[in-house]
């Protein structure tokens, strides 16, 4: 910052680790309790010959699904293309919570968004659902096939995590049935809480996972050094320390050439499909692109798996207003015509191949869009305002000739975009820091003090000699792309997350300096509405920071209420009795 008597607005303590023992013994809990900590809920889907895909199952029995929610997790968790997709197929997909339905917020939940990385907070109004999908012939069957997902539902945005645990579940429950769905859900009734910063142990029919759930002061784009006990553990647990991790290089890899283009487009919200042949290969691909801009939170819709039967696909397609700002991953064929009218359109191949003989496809323009259904590549008239970072397009090439491990090259390409998207948000960060009222502003007899508005033209202004220029070594119009990026909800979401933050530091800064301050004196010689109007003030205070869960000490709640017992100990019994029984 600018000045040390700047108000540090990012301060939010790290939270103890808590073991499973701990967790349970803290309070008591109900049944499904544990469970809804993680999942919403376990659906199997089957094909009806009468009525197509139809929900055979939810459980546990008693969660509440709206028509058009099961219409939409039953189409989403078949394959939509003409791939045939035999044996069995794994993917994602994300689904809008209907409207009018209340939006449940759990304790644990709320706690989770405070302490995890912004970008791996719950968003409350979607789901994210899990699906493992099998398909084998089978004579017996009118249709010839057995065609049925099991899918899990889970406001939680761990992907590696649910992806794993549906292909635990989902095999034994194509075998034995129900029993199967049962015994794993009440394995999940034990769980501990995802509480962030903390490694658990996760009981799941005969085994173990061990995970680490993400916390907000972890350094982006690192492996967390982490200590797994695994002495006691019988049988020895599978170790997961990213839950939410996406393999980008092997997304990428068809694409290389143009992942500087595809991060300005998604850094800005520009409307993008990616079109593949298998749900696998487009739930993954359009993850990879939310990813990109780590540790910022992509703040738009997404749709990793998106068919014709959605109930937004009219909204998606419609040609009489310009497309939303919206990433969709689709499969069937006919979107190709569908959506042929938005602007960036990522076409990938059959499949996602590795190595030196594996394709590289160019940049088409726009209006070479009808030959969508046979060729891969980039479609999109946009004008990068960046040049090609050509030294990690040269490394990534060298990697690929010598055959380094896939791991690595994810590595280095998670770390040139979290280095790009650092480097473009450190000047933003400074600018909405010099905002921040001094420290000596906050007065316990004031109001709390405003940060001033944020001026894009000052800012600008500030490039001159703090922008990404200086850092990045990449040359282009960086101010061009900050005026596009104010206009999109990246920018918005940022900006109200930064906005929250400040209000929350100087609100616990304004409780300091009240607990501190001497307010007998203050209280002497005023009139007793202004001294009423205070302590009425100060509860009202210390009532929002247990709601908003501040972190307020316990020294600083004991001063208050001792500054707040001697004021009213000198006002007149009347008053004394109102505001004691208040």
């Amino acid at each position: 910052m600018a000045s040390s008597e700047k108000i540090a607005y990012q301060n939010i303590d790290q939270k103890p680790t808590v073991t499973e023992e701990e967790n349970t013994k803290s309070y008591a809990v109900l049944p499904w309790d544990r469970f809804s900590n993680w999942i919403y809920c376990i659906c199997v889907i089957t094909f009806d010959l009468e009525l197509g895909q139809a929900m055979e199952m939810a459980y546990p029995g008693h969660i509440k699904l709206t028509e058009e929610e099961k219409s939409n997790i039953c189409y989403l968790s078949f394959p939509d293309s003409n791939s045939g997709c035999m044996g069995d197929t794994q993917f994602f997909f994300r689904i809008r919570q209907c409207p009018g339905r209340g939006k449940s917020r759990n304790i644990t939940h709320l706690n989770y968004n405070q302490n995890c990385p912004v970008a791996q907070q719950i968003d409350f109004g979607h789901y994210f659902g899990f699906v493992y999908f099998r398909q084998v012939r089978n004579r017996t069957l009118r249709r010839g096939y057995f065609q049925k997902s099991v899918v899990i539902l889970s406001r939680l945005p761990f992907h590696n995590l649910f992806m794993h645990v549906v292909s635990v579940i989902a095999p034994e429950f194509f075998d034995n049935g129900e029993p199967s769905i049962e015994a794993a859900c009440h394995d999940i009734d034990q769980w501990a809480a995802p509480e962030p910063g903390t490694t658990i142990n996760l009981p799941l029919m005969g085994s173990v996972l061990q995970v680490r759930v993400p916390l907000l002061m972890d350094k982006p784009g690192l492996q967390q050094n982490l200590t797994f006990s695994t002495e006691s553990a019988v049988p020895a647990p599978f170790i997961m320390p990213l839950v939410h991790d996406t393999e980008i290089f092997k997304c990428f890899f068809p694409i290389l050439s143009h992942i500087q283009l595809i991060w300005e487009l998604v850094l800005t919200g520009e409307p993008i499909v990616v079109m593949a042949n298998s749900p696998s290969i487009c739930s993954e691909t359009v993850q990879a692109l939310v990813s990109m801009i780590l540790p910022l939170r992509y703040c738009s819709d997404y749709r990793p798996f998106f068919t014709i039967h959605d109930s937004e696909f009219k909204e998606y397609t419609s040609r009489t207003q310009a497309p939303p700002p919206v990433i969709l991953g689709v499969t069937n064929p006919f979107f190709a015509k569908t959506l042929q009218h938005w602007p960036h359109i990522i076409r990938i191949g059959d499949s996602l191949q590795l190595g030196p003989s594996a394709k590289s496809h160019k940049l088409k323009k726009g209006s070479s869009l009808k030959t969508l259904d046979s060729k891969p590549g980039v479609y999109t008239r946009y004008k990068p305002f960046l040049a090609k970072d050509k030294t990690v397009l040269k490394r990534m090439a060298q990697g690929i000739k010598t055959k380094r491990p896939s791991e690595v090259q994810n590595a280095l390409l998670r770390r040139h975009f979290l280095e790009i998207t650092q480097s473009f948000m450190i000047p933003l960060e400074r600018y909405v820091a010099s905002l921040m009222p001094l420290l000596r502003n906050v007065s316990p007899y004031k109001g709390i003090p405003h940060t001033r508005p944020f001026d894009p033209e000052e800012f600008i202004k500030s490039l001159d000699f703090s922008g990404p220029q200086l850092t990045t070594g990449i040359r282009g119009d960086w101010i061009g792309l900050y005026r596009r990026f104010f206009r999109c909800a990246n920018f918005e979401g940022w900006y109200n997350t930064r906005i929250q933050e400040v209000n929350r530091k100087l609100q616990l800064l304004h409780l300091e300096a009240l607990s501190n301050a001497d307010l007998q004196s203050w209280a002497r010689g005023r009139q007793e509405v202004e001294v009423v109007d205070l302590i009425l003030k100060i509860k009202e205070k210390m009532k929002l920071a247990v709601k908003y869960q501040l972190p307020v000490s316990n020294d600083i709640n004991e001063m208050l209420l001792t500054q707040m017992d001697s004021v009213i100990e000198a006002l007149p019994d009347d008053l004394k009795a109102v505001l004691n029984n208040n």
